[in-house]
């Protein structure tokens, strides 16, 4: 089976010689690396030059990392190396009052839209964070104009994951489809042809208990039995049609 893991941040991964060698073992064809803020941007486009045609650059800024005074310098990085990104990503929006208290709502939906101004202007996908933030997430994306977008590791209500669907976007699994309802539910939900598969690696999954494990682009094949399982499907039929939808989404030859 070939695989794409489309969502990781690799930036934060140490012993990245190692991970790709898994990866590539595990049956992964391409990683798209998310960027989520200055530095991160730099560093996922400096992994794609050493490993051409096997990691994928996309460029983003996180809703954590949100600072009002760094809005210009970001932008004005992505608009300058957006040729050279499959995507744009990690973006969106993120209600937890923890992050509203570093940065509100109006912050996060501003750079939002200016960055997917970009995206929509070079007719690259967006890869969303949604947390809390469903429906403004959603309605800002298709406010923009964006044909292409990802609900990446999506927990939020049938209502607005219909619309998603209705609208073309897709949604990732991750390995949380082992355990959180949420995310389980999304995921019976979401047809074949709008599901890609992810690991956002390195988070820890499971965090606390007997299960726990850090994440990395090999773990894709959690996210891949845990889709079949809830679809009724074989992997193989998950593995191909997600693998699909990934080169379409992102040009992956």
């Amino acid at each position: 089976m070939k695989l794409i893991d489309t969502h990781a941040h690799l930036d934060e991964i140490e012993d990245i010689e190692q991970v790709l060698a898994d990866a590539r073992e595990a049956g992964l064809v391409a990683i798209v690396a998310v960027g989520s803020d200055l530095e991160s941007n730099r560093k996922v486009l400096q992994l794609a030059s050493l490993y051409e045609n096997f990691v994928y650059p996309a460029l983003g800024w996180h809703p954590w990392f949100l600072k009002e005074t760094d809005i210009d310098g970001n932008l004005e990085f992505v608009q300058s190396h957006i040729g050279d990104a499959a995507a744009i990503g990690e973006v969106g929006l993120d209600y937890h009052k923890r992050v509203r208290a570093v940065a509100d709502k109006d912050l996060q939906k501003r750079v939002l839209t200016e960055i997917l101004a970009i995206a929509k202007a070079h007719n690259k996908p967006a890869l969303i964070h949604s947390r809390y933030a469903w429906r403004d997430a959603f309605d800002v994306v298709v406010a923009e104009g964006l044909e292409k977008a990802v609900f990446h590791w999506y927990t939020g209500t049938s209502s607005v994951l219909r619309d998603i669907v209705a609208q073309g976007y897709y949604i990732s699994v991750t390995p949380a489809v082992e355990y959180h309802e949420e995310h389980r539910r999304a995921v019976k939900e979401i047809p074949l042809e709008r599901m890609l598969l992810e690991t956002d690696c390195p988070v820890v999954y499971q965090r606390g208990s007997e299960n726990e494990f850090t994440s990395s682009p090999s773990s894709v094949l959690r996210s891949l039995k845990g889709a079949a399982t809830l679809k009724g499907v074989t992997e193989e039929e998950v593995a191909e049609a997600t693998t699909q939808n990934a080169r379409k989404l992102f040009g992956i030859a």
